[in-house]
């Protein structure tokens, strides 16, 4: 039996933990983690330094990385929110997105870089939603119109882009009747089985059962869910489908029982971004840079002149739609809000590996769309910061000097206790509404 080493997977690992702690030594990285984690497979891979090479045990845990982010990103989908009036508004602005993205395909494939323009129309319309996330949170826009309304849009496009990708360009069926034939029933026996699952899951027996065995040695939330990740996974192999729909619907499936069920353990998500962000993810991201053949692409002069041509097809297929924003959030946040969608990595790379096995896309224009990925993620998202208005400052209340004579001429007089004025009951009415939000 031969044997495995796993010193690149060492080697990996000290760049993943070094990674982090270079962005708190330097704050003010503007680049992501992401990209950060994939120039560093760059350097150690064989394109520069070469100390490491892919290998069964690097594949092995790349490819569990790749099933964990998809299932975390599939996790970080709000469906409910796909319905509402953010949802009508993002998907007029994702048509139009499509029109575009078909438009600068064609004009690419014309050029004669070795791209299928549907296959490609279908990479450009895409966001990173798992990108943006962290970005709101620190410029506290989560929870902002603007914030939710950016999220929406990126969440549409990332569930339709895998979706597209699964049905038209993995799937082993030859024919498009039988391609959504295989993906019907996927579709149908998926449903079952979440039907299934939120039934068990509102039992008051497993609830107590999880409750009991989730913050012991068992941890049986955490090992269900990502069971269940790894079994639609397969499921989705076994119908000829990619692996990656199925981990994206695994966290989708995740996610709605916990909105179905009872309230879900405090620690359940932070428990499961930390087996992937700690562990599998980074280690997919830093493989990905390993693969890459940054020096083919530095001595390819064709593959050079197209890393701006892919960037700007990014732009201008995410970004000029978000003008539709507008009347609704006002330029400068549409603009913010268009460079943010414009964001396009962690779907990049899977369709790059996947564009490459199928013949949709030739090497060369695999890693010039890659490099335009990674510098979409490094200068979009902080290009957006830098177009968002900076909130103003609260107006602190004005102070009165008692000392002065005449200070207590000019308060008002007190209202009495029993008859709250106008203003101070529509605080409260607000304030609560605040809370139930």
């Amino acid at each position: 039996m031969a044997s495995v080493a796993f010193t690149g997977v060492l080697i990996i690992a000290l760049v993943a933990v070094a990674v982090p702690l270079l962005g708190a030594l330097v704050p003010r990285l503007p680049l992501p983690g992401a990209v950060v984690e994939v120039v560093a497979g760059i350097v150690i891979g064989p394109a520069v330094l070469g100390w490491v090479h892919l290998d069964a045990s690097v594949q092995v845990l790349s490819d569990l990385g790749l099933g964990m982010l998809l299932f975390l990103a599939g996790m970080e989908i709000d469906v409910e929110r796909l319905r509402g009036p953010l949802g009508r508004l993002a998907g007029r602005a994702f048509a139009v997105s499509i029109l575009l993205g078909l438009g600068c395909s064609l004009i690419i494939s014309e050029v004669g870089l070795g791209t299928k323009p549907i296959f490609l129309t279908v990479v450009v319309v895409s966001t990173s939603a798992g990108l943006l996330l962290p970005l709101l949170k620190d410029a506290g826009q989560q929870h902002t119109t603007f914030g939710q309304l950016v999220l929406t849009a990126a969440a549409l496009a990332e569930v339709a882009s895998v979706l597209t990708l699964s049905l038209l360009f993995s799937a082993t069926a030859h024919t498009a009747a039988a391609r959504l034939a295989s993906l019907a029933t996927f579709v149908a026996l998926l449903a079952v089985i979440a039907l299934a699952l939120a039934h068990l899951r509102r039992s008051p027996r497993v609830e107590r059962l999880l409750e009991r065995l989730e913050d012991r040695s068992g941890q049986l939330r955490v090992r269900a869910a990502l069971t269940l990740a790894l079994s639609f996974a397969v499921l989705a192999n076994r119908f000829g489908l990619a692996s990656i729909l199925g981990a994206f619907a695994a966290g989708l499936l995740v996610r709605t029982i916990d909105l179905t069920g009872r309230a879900p353990h405090p620690h359940f998500q932070i428990k499961l971004e930390g087996v992937g962000f700690g562990f599998l993810v980074p280690i997919f991201f830093i493989t990905v840079g390993i693969q890459f053949d940054a020096t083919a692409l530095v001595r390819n002069p064709t593959a050079m002149a197209a890393i701006p041509l892919f960037l700007a097809a990014l732009l201008i297929v995410r970004a000029i739609p978000a003008l539709l924003y507008t009347p609704h959030i006002g330029r400068r946040h549409a603009t913010a809000a268009g460079l943010m969608q414009a964001t396009n990595l962690t779907f990049v790379i899977v369709a790059a590996q996947l564009g490459v096995a199928t013949g949709q896309l030739s090497p060369t224009a695999a890693a010039s769309l890659l490099a335009a990925g990674l510098l979409s993620a490094a200068l979009f998202p902080l290009a957006a910061l830098k177009v968002l208005p900076t909130p103003a400052p609260p107006t602190p209340p004005a102070q009165i000097d008692r000392s002065h004579p005449t200070a207590s001429r000019t308060l008002p007089e007190a209202r009495p206790a029993a008859q709250p004025s106008n203003l101070a009951v529509r605080s409260l009415a607000e304030g609560s509404s605040a809370c139930r939000r």
